[in-house]
């Protein structure tokens, strides 16, 4: 091993779990003594739309797909500890997630093992056990293109011989190690784990093999990973299910109080933004059998990290994060000079972004700029948009009185982009944007601000002005950054859903 790369010797390390493997339930397993952890499948299609982008604020590194959510966040705290795990059927495609991610995680994994019909649909996961010349594609073209580890997680194969021979062929890719899952593609968590298996594949290669599958009856506490590792005669042993229904397992000082350990994760996940939703279904996962107690329902229940947090008594702590988050925020924004203009060739920029969390509903920069054009008697505001292919973002030139105005940021929809462009404009010219807290201008009457379709007759403005107004303003997405908790883009977790065993790659 080079200096500095990942050993995968003698080590124990946080299965990739779906839903499970956040950032929160990451930087919790490295706190109770695991030595690696392992992200949960991303899929490489998804993750190659994504923008690295770093956020000040969270003080994390996020990817962030077209329609703005945060498919990948990791931080400088497990930089050298987190494996990437991927899932693909596409060495190209493959090549180009893991050149987008390797200079924030410390190995490449490929998914070979998930029997869920979401991977292997797709030709990926345990679907590629029976096209070893696509892994060996696949691999290649990773040991090749990336100067990290790279690694695989198989499940093991009808026969023993069939398993043994695959993991030398994989061997032979030049990947640094391989994870045996030790049940077939048929089998469950309920199935015992054939260790003979795993010892075999163990005495048949020279790479480190890392053993995984026995948290159901093999593993329990800390004492039986050292167990489950000699049994196995593997280099290392990977844990899913003891280690999502207690991270603390990792920990030599012994398995502690799963209500300590769930409050230790709360607090990760406001730290940082995690989503709520996500933020549940781990916390279902560690309530097991106690799901449907009053705190378990509290949890299921609620709808925000901040009524989760309520439920564990941990109020003020989420108030103190949000109070912290946002004085970054300011500073940051402070400290970005975005009220500078630079002169573009013939256009005026900015560093502006629209945050339709600044205004009130029914009210949009767009909205005060052709109001104040008109007081002006000026021509309406013209927008042109373009889009760049590489990430379908869009960017918008709004002219104004025959001058240009346009911000230096890209936006994730059209509309967003000219609302983008009139708040440059504005900020410009010192017109007020109707952002919340600014002063009445009196440039939008009162029944617009209300959305309403009719203005006061003594304006005198007509009912299609008015709605040619209204139809400038949107509804956005859910936005990326510190208010994760309005997202809504998974569904509430029904009572029985919380507590089934989560799809483990």
């Amino acid at each position: 091993m080079e200096a500095g790369r990942l050993s995968f010797t003698n080590m124990t390390a946080l299965a990739p779990m779906v839903r499970v493997g956040t950032l929160p339930m990451r930087l919790l397993a490295l706190d109770y003594g695991a030595d690696v952890v392992y992200c949960e499948e991303l899929i490489d299609i998804k993750m190659a739309q994504c923008q690295r982008i770093v956020n000040d604020v969270l003080e994390t590194v996020d990817f962030v797909a077209p329609d703005e959510r945060v498919m990948f966040r990791t931080c400088e705290r497990e930089k050298d500890r987190v494996i990437f795990q991927m899932g693909t059927a596409d060495p190209e495609r493959a090549l180009k997630v893991a050149r987008l991610v390797e200079k924030d995680v410390a190995a490449i994994d490929v998914n070979m093992g998930c029997p869920k019909e979401y991977s292997t649909k797709g030709g990926m996961g345990a679907a590629l056990l029976s096209d070893p010349d696509k892994i060996e594609a696949i691999l290649k073209k990773l040991v090749k293109g990336v100067s990290i580890p790279v690694t695989c997680k198989i499940r093991i194969l009808p026969s023993l011989e069939e398993t043994v021979n695959l993991v030398q062929r994989i061997e032979k890719t030049g990947v640094t190690a391989v994870a045996v899952h030790g049940r077939f593609k048929d089998e469950r968590p309920r199935h015992p784990v054939h260790c003979d298996y795993i010892q075999a594949v163990a005495q048949a290669v020279s790479i480190p093999v890392i053993a995984n599958g026995g948290s159901l009856d093999l593993v329990k506490n800390n004492s039986d990973i050292e167990k489950f590792r000699k049994v196995t005669g593997a280099s290392s042993v990977m844990l899913a299910r003891a280690a999502m229904w207690n991270p603390s397992v990792f920990s030599s000082q012994g398995t502690l109080p799963v209500e300590k350990v769930m409050k230790e994760y709360i607090k990760y996940a406001i730290r940082y933004d995690n989503h709520a939703f996500n933020t549940k279904y781990c916390l279902c996962q560690m309530l097991r059998d106690k799901v449907e107690s009053p705190l378990g329902r509290q949890v299921q229940a609620a709808q925000t990290n901040a009524e989760i947090s309520e439920a564990y008594g941990l109020q003020t702590f989420y108030q103190e994060i949000q109070e912290q988050l946002q004085a970054k925020k300011d500073a940051l924004h402070s400290s970005n000079q975005p009220d500078r203009p630079i002169m573009d060739g013939d256009v005026m920029t900015m560093a502006v972004k629209f945050e339709r969390r600044d205004y009130p509903p029914q009210i949009t920069p767009k909205m005060f700029l052709l109001e104040w054009s008109r007081k002006e008697k000026l021509e309406q505001p013209q927008y042109e948009t373009v889009q760049r292919s590489q990430d379908r973002a869009f960017q918008s030139t709004v002219t104004v009185a025959n001058r240009k105005y346009r911000s230096s940021f890209w936006e994730k929809s059209k509309k967003f982009a000219e609302q983008a462009s009139a708040i440059v404009c504005l900020r410009v010219l010192g017109v007020p944007e109707g952002r919340i807290g600014e002063e009445d201008s009196g440039l939008v009457c009162k029944r617009k601000r209300e959305g309403k379709l009719k203005c006061s007759s003594e304006e005198g403005r007509s009912k299609k002005l008015h709605i040619d107004i209204l139809q400038e303003t949107e509804t956005p997405k859910p936005t990326v950054g510190m208010n994760s908790d309005e997202q809504n883009t998974h569904k509430p977790l029904k009572q029985a859903e919380a507590v089934r065993e989560a799809p483990f790659s």
